[in-house]
């Protein structure tokens, strides 16, 4: 048993195809037969498989999404539907499973680690919520959401206006920090910290003041209600509030430079791991370096924010 299969799951992530590519073509030239899945755990538990060649991988490094497809599976979420994944690798001679997605795709993984797959993770989630490593697809999420605001700037600069812009993150605030420190906002409100409406209105208020009408506000989906934060706003200000919802554009698209070559370092990682012997490990990157962490750590672990990014948008908003 030689073979490596790789599939995706879970929410898509710009630069999941150049992971794909990295993992097939390094694959091969390592001498493994690489095994594509289609659909995530939701294919490989109905045998949905495909030998890959160089050539299935060709053109995808630039395109968002997943040739692969992607699913969330109900029936791999019981014992008999993980046994059933298992058997479809043992029947196709396949020992070794790259798995690309976030959290609950690495705990799959897991899942499949405990009945006897080497299972190796990459993490790949716009969220950025995976302990010890930056994912896959945050860095274009982050620049699809600063091309909103810029956009949105103008416009609410000429209108006099206050925006509220809000970004994905129902449990992490990743991407509205980031975007909104690179963005100007003069708000950011994400889960990881508790509202403090009043210091939103006093900024716009101080703003006013010195004779700035408009105002961005970012706020990530989980940190409150976006209508309910609109009407606080213009009941304390009486200003026009705009709300603008970003949603799904920001898994779609062309990944950045810095998604490609994160991908193509981990796919090739990867494969490198399964050569070394190295079993059931996810691949890390963090300062351009590339390490292995056990899956069982990091599907136990829990990622902290670094909030020294909130303090200079507190400190850069005033």
């Amino acid at each position: 048993m030689s073979g490596i299969a790789v599939l995706t799951s879970g929410g898509d992530a710009p630069g999941m195809n150049a992971a794909v590519r990295a993992v097939v073509r390094a694959g091969i030239y390592n001498r493994f037969d690489v095994f594509g899945v289609l659909q995530g755990f939701e294919g490989l538990i109905k045998g949905n498989l495909r030998q890959m060649t160089p050539g299935s991988v060709a053109d995808i490094i630039h395109r968002g999404g997943t040739i692969l497809q992607t699913s969330r599976s109900q029936s791999f979420m019981t014992s008999g539907g993980r046994e059933q994944a298992r058997q479809v690798l043992l029947d196709q001679g396949i020992e070794h499973l790259v798995v690309i997605g976030g959290n609950g795709s690495l705990r799959g993984a897991y899942e499949l680690s405990k009945l006897g797959c080497n299972a190796i993770g990459i993490p790949a989630t716009i969220d950025n919520d995976i302990v010890y490593t930056q994912s896959i697809g945050f860095d274009t999420a982050v620049n699809t959401a600063l091309e909103a605001i810029n956009r949105i700037r103008d416009t609410a600069t000429s209108h006099g206006r206050v925006f509220i812009i809000e970004v994905m993150g129902r449990h992490c605030g990743e991407i509205a920090l980031s975007a909104g420190v690179a963005g100007g906002a003069e708000s950011i409100l994400i889960p990881e910290i508790e509202n403090d409406l009043p210091a939103v209105v006093d900024k716009i208020k101080k703003g006013a003041e010195r004779g700035k009408l408009h105002s961005i506000i970012v706020i990530a989906e989980g940190a409150c209600p976006v209508m309910e934060l609109r009407d606080y706003i213009h009941e304390k200000t009486g200003h026009d509030i705009r709300i603008s919802i970003l949603g799904h554009v920001q898994r779609g698209g062309t990944p950045t430079g810095v998604d490609r070559l994160l991908a193509s370092c981990m796919g090739k990682a990867a494969v490198d791991y399964i050569s070394e012997g190295k079993r059931n490990v996810m691949v890390a990157s963090q300062r351009g370096r590339v390490y292995p962490v056990p899956l069982q750590e990091v599907i136990n672990g829990v990622r902290t924010l670094e909030l020294d990014l909130f303090e200079i948008a507190r400190v850069l908003s005033t």
